[in-house]
Order: structure tokens, then sequence, then C-alpha cells
């Protein structure tokens, strides 16, 4: 019960690492606002069913990233609660694979509006309100590709990049109002998202590089971001930590 009396936002909640970490923290007794692009009736029940099974509150936040005016009704709708945001986690996203000479500066523009500037405007946002509350975690989810440069992830790997570079910079603004942030460096795991955008035999070749010799389960990386989003980690900020499997 690491959340205990927590309230935490998460987008990307419909699958992968972003349901994933909503599950932890639900199992760790925060209350969730539960961003997500669609409303679906599997989602409901799930989310009504993971509240039920841990006695907490789960509001599902349905908004488009690509949608400033979405951005801020959702916003709206989380402050009208008029409870603090104790957590914020920064999961949403889209991945690309292209050879750079291949990649199209519109491509180049459509991945950095989704995986920066969207999630920098709700930030922004959200960051208001634990200012005014004089506490707060950040936790952004980047990429090993961010670090390392991967060939085929030039515009991805750079978007993830301007994660960390503003994780950074958050991490040395907002100290003064005790607002930690951090970032999580994933390596490849075991999503829909990777199963997508990678042939097996891509995937193959990568697991290859990686020391453990196989792929991160969303759970784990779940459990990093839990770790940075309590006061486990109270003297921990403007950090990459990367769960990778020794990539």
């Amino acid at each position: 019960m690491l959340l205990a009396g927590k309230n935490a936002v998460i987008t990307g909640c419909a699958r992968g690492i972003g349901k994933s970490t909503l599950e932890v923290f639900a199992k760790n007794g925060a209350n969730i606002w539960a961003c997500c692009r669609n409303q679906t009736d599997e989602f409901e029940r799930h989310i009504s069913q993971l509240a039920s099974d841990c006695s907490v509150s789960i509001t599902p936040v349905y908004f488009d990233f690509t949608d400033s005016e979405q951005i801020k009704s959702a916003v709206k709708n989380i402050m009208a609660s008029k409870q603090k945001v104790d957590i914020l986690v920064n999961n949403a996203g889209v991945t690309h694979n292209s050879l750079f000479q291949m990649t199209t500066i519109a491509k180049m523009r459509e991945i950095f509006e989704i995986n920066y500037f969207a999630q920098m405007l709700f930030t922004q946002y959200i960051v208001k309100i634990m200012v005014k509350n004089k506490s707060g975690s950040i936790v952004n989810i980047s990429s090993s590709a961010a670090i390392d440069g991967n060939a085929g992830k030039a515009t991805y790997g750079a978007s993830k990049a301007a994660i960390i570079c503003t994780t950074k910079a958050l991490a040395a603004e907002l100290a003064e109002y005790n607002i930690r942030a951090n970032a999580i460096a994933p390596g490849i795991t075991n999503t829909d998202m990777v199963g997508s955008s990678m042939t097996n035999e891509v995937i193959q070749d990568t697991l290859l590089q990686v020391s453990m010799k196989r792929m991160g389960q969303p759970t784990e990386i779940a459990n990093a971001v839990l770790f940075l989003a309590s006061d486990m980690s109270s003297y921990v900020t403007g950090q990459v930590i990367r769960v990778d499997g020794g990539l």
C-alpha cells in the first residue's frame, strides 16, 4: 500500500504499460484518474472491478491527445473533483520505426505532437495543481531508444529524448515546490505496441542484445513507476531509470 491515500493521474491506461501501472497503483491504494482516448465497455468493466477489488476510486477520463481543447476539458474534469493531484504518470504515446531518410517532416511533427507537445501541455495544466498544493511526483515514460539512438528510431527516439530533457528541467524548476520529476526508459517490452510495430525477426535480433534474453513485462515497468511515484523515492528527482533487462 505504498500509495495509500494518494491521487494519481495516469495517461494511456487502456493497454500495455499504462494498464499495468493502473493496476499496480490501484493495488497499492491510489485513487486514480484513468486517462485514455476511447471509451469501451471492456475498459469500463475493468476499472469498475479493479476499483471494487482494491477499495479505491478510479475515474475514467476520455480525451484525444491530439486535440488541445479536449486536453483542457479533461483537466477541468479532474479539477472539478476538488481533490489534490499527488502523482502524474505521462505514459500515452505512439511508436514509430522508419529510417531517417524515409521519414517525412510531416511524420516527424506528428510523432512529436503526440509524444511530446501534447503531453507537455497536459503536464503544464497538472503542474499548476501540484504547485498549489506544494507537493507531487511526475513520472514520464521515455524509452531506451532516447538514450541509445537506435537505427530506424531517429524520430521516435528524439521525441522521447525531449521527454528526458524536460524531465530534468522540471526537476530543477519544481523542487522548491516539493515536486519531483523523473523518467523511466523501458527497453523492449511485451506490449501490443511492440507486437504491431516490430517483426518477429527484429524482436529476436533485439533480444540477442538484451542481457536477460527476454522482453520485459509491463508490470515490471509499472513497478519501477511505482517506486518513483511513492515516498520510497523521496530524495530522487531529475533521474532516468532504465528498465531494459540489460540492453
